[in-house]
């Protein structure tokens, strides 16, 4: 995954953690990572590429992948920091990275491989040229 040092068009959200969220064992149960990295998605998306921008031009992202290592479990009445940015822009697939903190300690990992399709068909379409434009003027930022 991405070095600290390079992460483009990174994201930062506070994530709350609810009651509804802890599982038997009294930790934030995995089903709620999905969300929170959900949440986190949709920031980078209003921030850099948004998605109604995307819309109207005819395309719509899709996830093809999630990836998640949990480091440290996260209990109730933590503050979780949740951060994410563009790991890669290739000529068709783009990827995302992120993670999750408590404290400044790692709590948990996660990568979303995505493309973009058709937003009537749903056919896959090559990579939007604006993302990977962003992604290369991050690059030499």
């Amino acid at each position: 995954m991405t070095e600290r040092g390079k992460r483009p068009l990174e994201v930062e959200l506070p994530l709350r953690v609810g009651t509804y969220d802890i599982d038997y064992a009294g930790i934030v149960s995995n089903i709620v990572y999905l969300r929170w990295l959900e949440d986190l998605r949709t920031v980078i998306l209003e921030a850099h590429f948004p998605l109604q921008e995307q819309l109207a031009r005819g395309r719509t992202p899709v996830l093809l992948s999630t990836e998640i290592h949990y480091v440290r479990a996260i209990r109730l009445f933590e503050k979780p920091l949740g951060r994410m940015w563009l790991a890669s822009a290739g000529k068709v697939r783009w990827a995302l990275e992120g993670e999750i903190s408590v404290d400044g300690k790692l709590a948990a990992r996660a990568k979303h491989e995505l493309a973009s399709v058709d937003a009537t068909t749903f056919k896959p379409l090559p990579a939007d040229p604006k993302l990977r434009e962003l992604f290369e003027a991050a690059q030499k930022a």
